[in-house]
């Protein structure tokens, strides 16, 4: 029996980055009861440094003493070494989020090897070791799942997003989404680079409104490595 080229190629990419995709973002929706944790919010932000925005985020978190875990882009790392430490210094954790956020469904598994090893040899540079890992748009492939386990990390999805990269969200927006999908214990994936047409100014304006409410409401904010 002959099967149609375009359904082998379809066959192909499934199985080298939709099922393991699909896979751990079930098996994080089935973890998430055990997560629970009263009273407690984990903010991350993805897609950074950003040279003009994190700094502001940062100033931001640190006027409410708020620390946050940071899912680097070494490409903007290495651009933003002053920011890398400044994240440290203030007592925030720093993930990695790939070498120069490209998707797993678009890169072979010797491109996927290289993006792990530059990556983290870049942060290492920097003197930065992550434990944890985030893949751009939570996508990998069974390559980046080696890697994952080679390296030790830890691979990190999220519970809550507000699509806040989105050109179309205005901060009120953000901060709605966000006040009513909020849980205790949830995993908060917010951004502070990349977006279109400023989309971190307005996620930082969000949270200007959002974070005192929060601490009114008697939520804490912990960084990941205190996760579980």
């Amino acid at each position: 029996m002959l099967i149609p080229l375009f359904l082998v190629g379809g066959l192909t990419v499934g199985s080298y980055a939709f099922l393991p995709s699909t896979w751990q973002k079930t098996r994080h929706r089935m973890g998430r009861r055990n997560r629970w944790r009263e009273g407690t919010l984990y903010l991350t932000f993805d897609d950074g440094p950003h040279p003009e925005y994190t700094p502001i985020l940062l100033d931001l978190l640190a006027s409410y003493h708020i620390p946050a875990t940071f899912f680097v882009v070494t490409e903007f790392a290495r651009k933003n070494p002053a920011l890398i430490q400044r994240m440290q210094a203030e007592g925030h954790l720093i993930g990695f989020h790939s070498a120069s956020h490209r998707s797993a469904y678009l890169m072979t598994p010797k491109q996927t090897r290289s993006d792990f090893s530059d990556g983290l040899e870049a942060l290492a540079q920097l003197g930065i070791s992550p434990q944890y890992f985030r893949p751009p748009w939570g996508v990998v492939n069974w390559a980046s799942l080696r890697q994952i386990r080679a390296r030790h990390l830890r691979l990190v999805l999220w519970d809550v997003m507000a699509q806040d990269w989105k050109r179309s969200m205005t901060p009120d927006e953000i901060a709605r989404r966000l006040r009513l999908r909020a849980y205790p214990g949830a995993v908060i994936c917010l951004h502070d680079g990349r977006g279109n047409a400023g989309a971190p100014g307005r996620t930082i304006q969000a949270l200007q409104t959002l974070l005192p409410q929060w601490l009114e409401q008697g939520f804490r904010f912990q960084t990941l490595d205190l996760y579980e």
